[in-house]
């Protein structure tokens, strides 16, 4: 074998690892930021979105987004590996099939692992928003729906050789096709789900839902900045000395001065310098800058990272004033930092960076064409998952049901969906909440062995 061929495929496959390891990260960081008695329920989400994400990627998804086809999606290469005999190790035979990515010369089997983290990233994006309300069986079903049929389509138009590519938009790593698509897709399911119960009262009141563990959220924030170093300088598929250094630099600056925005924003509009602020600055920082990475500088990427930070923290603000009940952040994380991060590069990119890529950013005196291609892209992906994800919501809603039964919500849904506890040998209180029900009227909730089933 050729020895760089073996080279980047080791460095393909290691960083493949780095972003499949960011599931325990999504993990910690969900179950920290939610209440002690749905911990069972979000941590065996995120170990079975990645089960379904396999399976599906495999059989649909991975010919959809990379199969030769039309400019909308793959036409060939469906149940991608379905036998030796087509020589899958070297991926000879389908030279003329998943031609789109036949730019990096490692085995097809590492291209189709690296592709499935970065499909099984955009599901997990969802288990965040949808948290303490949404039935099991529910996640699950869509979790199938998205990477099977709505990721690889938007992925298609962009990575897949699609229309989009053909426009010219660059997205090097994914801000719109993992990131804005994943925060889409959770946009429409919390809509139709609806917010947890208590967290908004009569009047406007937003009643503060605290998560049990910052100490889990903040480990599960370090490990996605680790696992970020797999994200980005991954995507070259390449073990290109160079590019892989500036991509890691600018990687890590955006997390830095993201945390940095996010820190003194808080501090600044609260009054204290918030931790659950200042963890979601920092992946802001990484989710902004992931589409840019290859093609800004390291000064750029500080400025971009730092404008993340302020705009997780206004965004977090804005969706709970708007009554949209998010409780991990991932809406302001993923899809508003997702669509910024998009449209950086139309502002910050550098032909030097990459020669012969994107060219310059408006900037940079590159005028608005850049811009504009990075727009449309934004629009259009956003537009298709959306819509797409709110019709297979409002299908599993009408068959199966979304939502657990309000009892459920209250007691938690390890015990209704599991029967398991996290936390077994500790009293777990439940707070007193004043909230607007599912109808107009007032309704009081307090822990009385009535409602808990405790005679």
């Amino acid at each position: 074998m050729d020895p760089k061929v073996a080279i980047d495929t080791l460095w393909v496959l290691i960083t493949a690892m780095l972003v499949f390891f960011m599931n325990l990260g999504f993990g910690c960081v969900e179950s920290g930021f939610a209440r002690s008695k749905n911990t069972v329920n979000i941590l065996s989400k995120n170990f079975i979105v990645f089960a379904c994400s396999t399976v599906s990627f495999w059989l649909i998804g991975w010919g959809l987004m990379f199969g030769d086809g039309s400019p909308f999606f793959g036409l060939k290469g469906l149940f991608m590996l379905h036998g030796a005999d087509n020589s899958p190790l070297t991926g000879d035979a389908y030279q003329g099939v998943y031609s789109a990515i036949n730019w990096t010369g490692v085995p097809l089997l590492a291209k189709f692992f690296f592709q499935l983290v970065f499909a099984g990233t955009a599901a997990t994006i969802v288990s965040g928003a949808v948290a303490e309300r949404i039935k099991y069986i529910s996640f699950i079903l869509f979790s199938f729906l998205l990477v099977g049929l709505i990721y690889p389509v938007t992925g298609h138009w962009i990575w897949g050789g699609g229309w989009l590519a053909g426009l010219g938009m660059w997205d090097f790593a994914g801000s719109t096709v993992v990131h804005s698509v994943g925060g889409w897709a959770a946009l429409a399911g919390v809509l139709v789900l609806g917010p947890r119960f208590g967290k908004y009262g009569p009047n406007g009141k937003i009643n503060a839902i605290p998560g049990h563990s910052l100490p889990l959220g903040t480990i599960g924030v370090f490990v996605l900045w680790l696992g970020w170093f797999g994200f980005n300088p991954g995507s070259t598929m390449a073990a290109d000395p160079g590019l892989i250094s500036h991509i890691c630099v600018t990687t890590n600056m955006a997390a830095a001065t993201g945390i940095l925005g996010a820190t003194l924003t808080s501090w600044f509009l609260l009054k204290k310098p918030d931790l659950g602020m200042t963890i979601n600055g920092c992946l802001a920082g990484l989710v902004a800058i992931t589409a840019p990475c290859a093609f800004v500088s390291v000064g750029s990427s500080a400025i971009i990272g730092f404008l993340a930070g302020i705009i997780v923290v206004l965004s977090v603000i804005f969706f709970d004033r708007a009554r949209i009940d998010d409780p991990v952040g991932a809406l302001s994380v993923h899809l508003v930092n997702g669509i910024f991060g998009t449209l950086c590069v139309g502002l910050f990119a550098q032909d030097w960076v990459s020669p012969e890529t994107t060219g310059n950013g408006l900037l940079f005196g590159g005028g608005t064409k850049l811009l504009t291609s990075q727009a449309i892209g934004v629009v259009a992906a956003g537009a298709y998952t959306f819509f797409a994800a709110l019709i297979f919501w409002f299908i599993i809603k009408a068959f199966v049901g979304l939502r657990v039964s309000l009892h459920e919500e209250i007691e938690g849904l390890d015990i209704g969906e599991h029967g398991n506890a996290a936390y077994p040998d500790f009293v777990i209180h439940k707070p007193s909440y004043t909230a607007i029900s599912s109808g107009s009227f007032v309704k009081h909730i307090s822990n009385t062995p009535e409602l808990s089933g405790k005679r």
